[in-house]
């Protein structure tokens, strides 16, 4: 009988390592404290992962906004003229002309338009289109364009970046007024030197309207580069959630668990914790913060206590959104993150944005708890 018992015990044990063994042991946002050298800063100025593979002919423009279509023609034709020899700047042009040359096509284009409609689609598809070697084109959120400066300096991002054929900026802020400056001086030398533009933009503070941000204020932020701009207006719903089921509702915190530890590569941490944690890591380490993670699982996600928790968190939304990284959550809905005062301020486009990428994140998380 004892020997009975010992061996029951002894199978049970080995049953339950072998469970062990089959089990992730998550991974933990908070536990991460990422150092991105100036280097990599440069080496990923390209399309992130979401948006590798998009093209002009992958854009599925709605067939009752025709601005959508005309869009796809525009920058198509845009990228196709950037083929030739690289520029060699307006000044020196005029220096060894003959006479008064003729004035230029723009040598930039804004994307306008509210959230949802593809921007930052075709801007990457734009990107690829243009031909070019990838090390002759640069692709980044102002963000990211913003950290460079302040990796390699003013100088030298400049002398980086001016050998470039085309460089796309994503979502420019227009909610700092120095750091808008800085840019617009910055873009203002690159244009100098040849380099082609394209950018969207968020939405100043005091703007509401319908969820998009005007063309003229964004001209009228970048001072004097307005004449190299050629303003695209994108109409449209937000296609993240056009035609598609609605988001699955939160999962119990146990669930939630229990799928971490299902899968390899998940991270698990409580909602408050990451946003304390975000605190102390800087924005422009996010997506570093993110590396290697297959799926992020947060529990008791509740209200964002205040604006510039909010705003770090729009920034990790957008970071796990271009790696296509789901989010699954207990707690309440994303759709309840912000408050109405938030969700009514200067900041709303952010907020809009960040709750339909983490929607559709969410819906792409649901195959983690049907496995």
């Amino acid at each position: 009988m004892q020997s009975d018992t010992a061996l029951t015990v002894g199978n049970v044990s080995t049953t339950a390592s072998r469970a062990m063994t089959t089990e992730a042991v998550p991974l933990s946002l908070c536990a991460r404290e990422p150092h991105v050298p100036a280097e990599r800063l440069v080496a990923e100025m390209v399309p992130p992962p979401r948006f590798d593979a998009v093209r002009f002919d992958t854009y599925i423009p709605d067939p009752n906004q025709p601005s959508q279509t005309e869009a796809v023609k525009v920058l198509s034709t845009f990228a196709s003229g950037l083929g030739g020899a690289h520029a060699t700047g307006s000044g020196r042009r005029r220096w060894f002309a003959k006479k008064p040359a003729a004035p230029a096509a723009p040598r930039g284009v804004y994307l306008d338009g509210g959230y949802g409609v593809g921007k930052t689609h075709l801007l990457a598809s734009l990107w690829h289109a243009t031909p070019a070697e990838p090390a002759l084109k640069a692709f980044g959120t102002f963000v990211e364009l913003t950290n460079l400066v302040g990796a390699l300096g003013f100088q030298q991002t400049v002398a980086t970046l001016s050998g470039h054929r085309l460089l796309c900026i994503d979502e420019f802020e227009l909610d700092d007024p120095g750091d808008t400056v800085l840019v617009s001086t910055l873009l203002g030398k690159l244009v100098d030197a040849g380099v082609a533009l394209a950018a969207t933009s968020n939405t100043l503070p005091g703007k509401l309207g319908e969820g998009r941000f005007a063309a003229a204020d964004f001209l009228r932020e970048i001072q004097g580069l307005s004449a190299h701009f050629r303003p695209l207006r994108i109409d449209g719903e937000d296609y993240r959630h056009r035609g598609l089921p609605e988001a699955p509702p939160p999962y119990p915190a146990e669930q939630v668990t229990r799928a971490a530890h299902a899968t390899p590569g998940a991270s698990l941490d409580a909602f408050p914790d990451l946003l304390e944690h975000l605190a102390r890591v800087h924005p422009s380490r996010y997506g570093a913060l993110t590396d290697g993670l297959a799926a992020v699982c947060l529990t008791g996600v509740e209200p964002v206590p205040d604006q510039s928790t909010a705003l770090r968190l729009v920034v990790l939304a957008d970071r796990l959104y271009d790696r296509e990284v789901p989010v699954l959550a207990s707690g309440l809905p994303f759709d309840r993150l912000f408050s109405d005062e938030m969700l009514n301020g200067g900041y709303r486009k952010k907020y809009f944005r960040a709750i339909s990428r983490l929607t559709a994140l969410a819906r792409d998380a649901k195959r983690l708890v049907d496995q």
